[in-house]
């Protein structure tokens, strides 16, 4: 497996962004919607794409969310690479380049139909925080920091 970085212009990562998509309207039917437009923010620099076989297989990107926090968006591994440690590989990389851009704490938010997501991020040494920023009042919604 690679990771590239890249952006948000990547055809790779957009495709990835698509599939996530489809993949929680799947998960959280009218939910979804709520959650889908807090999604859109616009370009995105920072940027990974994990390949297998030099196929796209996952993504992830972070944002500064404030100063001194990055906020991890866009998490996903398509079904046929779970359980292969894709999303830790990539979850550990966008700490690192959170890391390097000078960030103290991560943070994110995750969707409560997402058990294995959840289990992910509190194995990593995650923190369950109350809901922050677009997130607050959704019903649907989980948050974490990590502290780097």
């Amino acid at each position: 497996m690679k990771i590239v970085r890249t952006n948000s212009d990547s055809p790779d990562f957009q495709l990835l962004a698509a599939e996530l998509e489809r993949h929680l309207r799947a998960l959280d039917g009218d939910l979804q919607e709520f959650t889908a437009e807090l999604n859109r923010i616009g370009p995105i620099a920072q940027v990974l794409v994990a390949y297998k076989e030099d196929r796209p297989i996952g993504c992830g990107a972070i944002r500064e969310y404030e100063e001194g926090k990055a906020e991890i968006k866009r998490m996903y591994v398509r079904p046929a690479g779970r359980g292969q440690g894709i999303a830790t590989r990539l979850l550990e990389q966008l700490e690192q380049w959170a890391r390097e851009g000078g960030y103290t704490a991560c943070v994110l938010e995750t969707g409560l139909n997402q058990p294995e997501a959840i289990a992910l991020y509190q194995k990593k040494g995650d923190r369950n925080i109350p809901l922050f920023g677009r997130y607050i009042g959704s019903s649907n919604s989980i948050c974490f920091q990590k502290e780097l």
